[in-house]
């Protein structure tokens, strides 16, 4: 078994526009990423960089835990870490240096290091994730930990600098998780809520998310992660995740982080006939496209579930549309 400490290296202080409206959530893709390696019975604890001052905290965290490994999981379903923000890259070096430091190893996933994995294996992370993270960061782990004797190049997603020559090996891309439903709910009990309902005073919104890519072509987005292959949760599992939140957190309200929710037709209207047996009515935000809210019965189906506000692009370049 391994301890690992896991962070992100954004910080809402660094971003002054948001820290000024001050509606954080907590990191999605870290979460999922500390519960994959739980299931396979290794240590986890949790830097949340979101709240945090500065890159000093994570000093203090690396010097609290003394983790074996020292895990950067960017989270990609939060469309501000998809942005790649400089300061934010340059908190992530300064993460790594840390570590580095101490003696820690360090495995860097985003989408940012999927895009330039060099810079961050020259600054000393010892591997890059490259692409979706949860099996490749699990199985690499579990390597790390001496349980299999798979070598690092046969392990896909990877990248890394050879010991013996320097070079930089690139490992096969891993395929896309087929079943959503099967990867265990994000670590909600390694985050401070309290701080959270505080930040959002008194009321508590948490994210969720019922899906992974996106078939459209937007530049912003986090294709070098997911690609553009849709994936989706079935509206059964997604229903079972908002008991245990409701049952075991009590948020006030929910934010879909997905790039469009209920996407495959009929699944809006699944998840809400649902809810509604369950007899679940929690508030929420989601994104979707105008294209969509236009098919028979989507807009209703959003409503029965919920639903107060739907984000959506103008999808134009236009200023005057």
């Amino acid at each position: 078994m391994m301890r690992a400490l896991l962070g992100q290296s954004y910080y809402l202080r660094f971003d002054p526009k948001l820290w000024a409206t001050m509606r954080p959530y907590p990191p999605l893709g870290t979460l999922y990423a500390a519960s994959a390696l739980r299931e396979r019975g290794h240590g986890v604890a949790l830097f949340d960089a979101m709240l945090a001052d500065s890159e000093r905290a994570w000093s203090d965290a690396l010097d609290r835990v003394r983790p074996d490994l020292a895990v950067l999981y960017e989270d990609s379903f939060n469309y501000l870490s998809k942005m790649c923000l400089l300061r934010m890259r340059q908190a992530a070096l300064t993460m790594i240096d840390m570590a580095v430091a101490r003696g820690c190893p360090v495995i860097v996933s985003g989408s940012d290091a999927s895009d330039h994995p060099g810079l961050y294996l020259t600054r000393g992370a010892r591997f890059v994730i490259a692409g979706e993270g949860d099996l490749t960061l699990a199985e690499l782990v579990d390597r790390l930990a001496g349980r299999t004797t798979t070598p690092f190049e046969a392990i896909a997603g990877l990248v890394f600098r050879d010991d013996d020559t320097g070079r930089v090996v690139r490992t096969p891309t891993r395929p896309l998780v087929d079943d959503l439903d099967a990867l265990p709910y994000p670590a909600w009990d390694l985050v401070d809520l309290d701080a959270y309902r505080d930040r959002w005073r008194g009321r508590l919104s948490m994210n969720l998310v019922t899906t992974r890519g996106c078939p459209y072509h937007c530049n912003w987005c986090a294709k070098p992660i997911w690609g553009q292959r849709y994936h989706s949760r079935s509206p059964e599992n997604v229903v079972s995740e908002l008991t245990w939140l409701v049952r075991d957190f009590h948020p006030d309200h929910l934010w879909f982080a997905d790039d469009i929710l209920g996407l495959t037709p009929g699944w809006l209207s699944r998840f809400a006939d649902l809810l509604a047996a369950r007899g679940l009515r929690v508030p929420f935000t989601c994104l979707s496209r105008a294209d969509l809210l236009l098919r028979d019965g989507e807009a209703e189906a959003l409503r029965r579930a919920g639903c107060r506000t739907v984000w959506m692009g103008a999808e134009s370049g236009s200023q005057r549309v």
